[in-house]
């Protein structure tokens, strides 16, 4: 198996520990895999990417345009920036939060909405998952961390799904999370078990 994501979105969300359980997974299964975070100025809220490329031994760290499996994105924003990158055919997966940059605060530009990147995703002929922050659950009372249940949608609504196994992903989420456990095998089984989201 070759598959190849593209992680986008701003420092603070965890989006990187989505590549990480992956990148786990696929070292536990003894399985080829070359991740790539590249982190900016993650600290203050600024644009994160990373890449993962799987089933190949040795491989550079640069996705080509269009030779994405899936891309992961966490902003809606700077997932415009992602969308060069998806396939077509590839899954784009897209959770919806929104942190204003500042020439959007100022008024200088608009902000994109989300039927213009669906747009931009159709005309790259991928297929848009889309998950709206307000559908994200409470766990005794806080709600749970984003980037775990976004973990179980791409699970059980992706390709990737298909290939590796739910229950190894839960595996990897209880022994890299020591604390809190429970909470996020909570965030993530809500996230498996989320109805239809394709568009």
């Amino acid at each position: 198996m070759k598959y190849d994501i593209f992680f986008a979105g701003v420092g603070g969300q965890g989006i990187l520990t989505i590549g990480e359980v992956l990148a786990d997974l696929a070292y536990y299964k003894d399985f080829p895999a070359n991740f790539y975070p590249s982190k900016g100025m993650a600290q203050r809220g600024g644009f994160v990417k990373a890449q993962l490329r799987l089933g190949r031994e040795n491989i550079g760290p640069n996705i080509p345009p269009h030779g994405a499996d899936m891309v992961i994105a966490m902003e809606q924003s700077e997932s415009l920036k992602a969308i060069p990158f998806i396939k077509p055919g590839g899954d784009f997966v897209l959770y919806g939060d929104i942190w204003s940059p500042t020439a959007v605060s100022l008024g200088k530009v608009p902000y994109p909405t989300l039927e213009q990147i669906a747009e931009q995703v159709k005309l790259a002929e991928a297929r848009l998952v889309y998950v709206d922050p307000q559908r994200l659950p409470n766990y005794d009372g806080e709600l749970v961390h984003p980037n775990l249940f976004l973990l179980g949608v791409i699970m059980g609504q992706t390709t990737l799904g298909s290939l590796i196994s739910s229950v190894d992903v839960e595996h990897i989420i209880r022994s890299r999370f020591k604390r809190n456990t429970e909470a996020n095998i909570f965030a993530y089984r809500a996230g498996l078990g989320m109805q239809q989201v394709v568009s």
